[in-house]
């Protein structure tokens, strides 16, 4: 059986879900997602939204802010363009329902890392939570949007892969239904990739489990180049606790003026950068990593205890409640930190409506790299990247013609047999992780890439004949995506000879001119 649409989104953060509502009017969308429609990275954003909202602020200003942390790397149509669309966003966002903190009748903007005023839209300490409850009410009340839980994408259908005559195009997806351990075919002339990043490749992330590179890898098989992978997000203060799983602590408990500390109270970021905590993120990683090394140090502290309770219990309830229940009192003492995988700066190459080198797949959000973050993503503007490219992708489907599709194949399994050791797919996924973080993490050097490149080709084929012999499971799936958006990072570190942004390799400490993109081309491209 065939499911058919319009239009097929494949995650469900918000990127997926503002794409869907866009395109609902007129469009029978289906959105399909690994696990429930709220398990994405969307609903762990704490920080908020940029826009310029304030009289005193400028959309220009905004755009050179964005620049400066994009370390030269940064492609200026695409900032202006979601820069100049992002006070609309946000006001999109409102007339659905979100409830934005105010102060008084206006929001309140709170200011963070990178940015030169206060432009941060947010909820409480909790933006993401909040505008994907918003989002997910109205999506589940919108008759023409069908939502497909605990569906786990397969791979996208390629005219070039049914040996099909003619122009190639994307056709539609494989998807595994977990209920029914069915693999399913849908079909439609448009397909979205909104499926998130990849911080699942480290031991160490601040993403949700979601977080596998499932839209990266399968833009990568179907011919879409990727560009700009050596840019990974470490995001400098994760909650350090042995019963905290990854607990993000936000970067506006820095703007707020949490100040960084090691364990005697000493402050050290003035050491690093004139700008002391509000420093750009790679920055303040890059810090944190050095005088843990340095001084062989398992954590630091971030102090934000000389603000009043009522404050903290106003600005950060989240944030309080969550070290509360882990013997933490941030009114009265620090909070132990450590650098974490973050954000996937780069991704699918697209252009400024989200298309891909395929006609009829589309990527958006952090699947993508549209040329907004260049070499470190700006703190809070991924959100809002997320909601313009999602609209700016429902205008282009919008207008295009109807097309007719030839009739897809249904998946074959039935040369397959189930896995008798899960323990392989554990094992892989385990090494994985640990040596992309020893050897492919803050600091790089040419020595420890190759060593990581050398695993990565032994657990690739491995991982294939895996795939080629065995059922299909979620763990497999996620597996086989996530070494290959390690081979994809590694390979785009291994091409960066010089220090930029996020990426800083011990072996080339300087800039090299002129700035210039990764971009990586697939075989069958």
């Amino acid at each position: 059986m065939t499911h058919d649409f319009d239009v097929l989104i494949v995650g469900s953060g918000l990127a997926g879900l503002s794409a869907a509502l866009h395109l609902a009017p007129t469009h029978r969308v289906a959105v399909i997602t690994k696990r429930t429609v709220s398990d994405g990275a969307s609903n762990w954003a704490q920080g908020g939204i940029a826009a310029v909202l304030a009289d005193d602020d400028s959309f220009e200003a905004h755009i050179s802010d964005t620049l400066v942390a994009g370390a030269g790397l940064c492609d200026l149509a695409a900032t202006r363009f979601v820069v100049e669309n992002a006070p609309a966003a946000i006001g999109w966002l409102r007339a659905l329902g979100v409830p934005f903190s105010l102060e008084g009748e206006q929001l309140h903007l709170t200011r963070e890392g990178g940015h030169g005023a206060r432009r941060i839209a947010h909820v409480t300490d909790a933006t993401g939570a909040a505008v994907q409850r918003t989002l997910i009410d109205v999506v589940r009340a919108t008759p023409g949007i069908t939502l497909f839980e605990n569906h786990t994408l397969v791979d996208v259908i390629t005219a070039r892969k049914l040996g099909l005559p003619g122009a190639q195009r994307c056709l539609g997806l494989y998807a595994l239904d977990e209920a029914t351990d069915e693999v399913l075919t849908f079909r439609a002339p448009h397909t979205i990739l909104a499926t998130g990043g990849a911080g699942k490749v480290y031991l160490y992330t601040t993403n949700p489990d979601t977080a596998t590179g499932d839209g990266i890898a399968a833009a990568w098989r179907a011919g879409c180049r990727v560009s700009n992978l050596e840019f990974i997000q470490f995001h400098p203060t994760c909650l350090y606790h042995p019963l905290a799983k990854s607990y993000l602590i936000s970067e506006a408990v820095r703007g707020e003026g949490g100040q960084l500390k090691l364990p005697d109270g000493t402050r050290f970021m003035l050491e690093h950068d004139a700008r002391a905590e509000l420093a750009p993120r790679d920055v303040v990683a890059r810090a944190i990593d050095y005088e843990m090394k340095k001084r062989g140090l398992d954590c630091v502290h971030l102090d934000i205890s000389h603000q009043s309770p009522e404050f903290l219990h106003e600005h950060f309830p989240n944030i309080l409640a969550r070290c509360a229940e882990l013997g933490i009192d941030i009114t009265t003492q620090p909070i132990p930190v450590v650098p974490a995988a973050h954000y996937t700066c780069g991704g699918v190459l697209t252009d400024l409506a989200g298309r891909t080198d395929l006609p009829g797949l589309f990527a958006v959000g952090e699947t993508a790299c549209t040329g907004l973050h260049g070499a470190n993503r700006l703190a809070s503007n991924s959100l809002l990247e997320c909601m313009v490219f999602a609209r700016a992708a429902a205008q282009v489907i919008t207008a295009a013609p109807a097309l007719a599709l030839p009739d897809l194949p249904q998946w074959d399994d039935s040369r397959v047999t189930d896995a008798d050791e899960a323990v392989v797919i554990s094992h892989n996924w385990d090494e994985l992780r640990r040596f992309m973080w020893d050897y492919v993490g803050i600091v790089r050097t040419n020595k420890r890439l190759e060593r990581a490149a050398h695993r990565i080709t032994l657990l690739q084929a491995e991982i294939s004949e895996f795939y080629a012999h065995f059922h299909v499971t979620r763990d497999l799936l996620e597996l086989r995506n996530l070494v290959q958006v390690a081979e994809l990072i590694v390979r785009s570190a291994q091409l960066r000879r010089e220090s930029r942004g996020l990426h800083f390799s011990r072996d080339y400490p300087e800039l090299a001119a002129p700035a210039a993109a990764t971009i990586l081309v697939p075989p069958v491209a």
